[in-house]
């Protein structure tokens, strides 16, 4: 059975994946595990309207859950300015332009690595745990 909770560069490369198909503008995946104890990774993202942001975090929230990974915590989709969503070793951060540029955590956490990721492999991943949750329901079904 695939687990997005085993690995949190696959984690953290789904949740990008899944922001940047809702068109999510200047996506960086930061790798901050040396700097804080909280998280492994961030992914920080913007998107031009209030209601894109609440798109782009609805997606990964939906998306995630179907692969039977539900956010330990999430803060602003309603109002869509600055959406936290925390999944334990990755959280992600979902900006109105505006705010990104006035709280600027891409100058706070500069120092740290930026890590590459593979779109297509990550939403092979996620399929992949989307499958493996299907079958384990369709099994205990029976």
């Amino acid at each position: 059975m695939t687990d997005l909770n085993e690995d949190a560069l696959v984690k953290a490369g789904v949740v990008a994946a899944l922001a940047l198909d809702k068109k999510a503008d200047g996506l960086k995946l930061l790798h901050v595990s040396e700097k804080t104890s909280y998280t492994d990774y961030l992914v920080i993202c913007s998107a031009p309207s209030e209601r894109q942001v609440q798109a782009v975090a609805r997606n990964i929230i939906d998306e995630l859950r179907l692969a039977g990974v539900r956010p330990l915590g999430q803060e602003g989709v309603a109002q869509g300015h600055w959406v936290l969503l925390d999944f334990g070793e990755v959280v992600a951060h979902i900006f109105f332009e505006g705010a990104r540029t006035y709280y600027d955590l891409d100058g706070f956490w500069g120092e740290v690595p930026e890590r590459d990721f593979d779109e297509a492999e990550s939403m092979t991943h996620l399929k992949a745990a989307k499958e493996a949750r299907q079958a384990a329901k369709d099994q205990a079904a029976l």
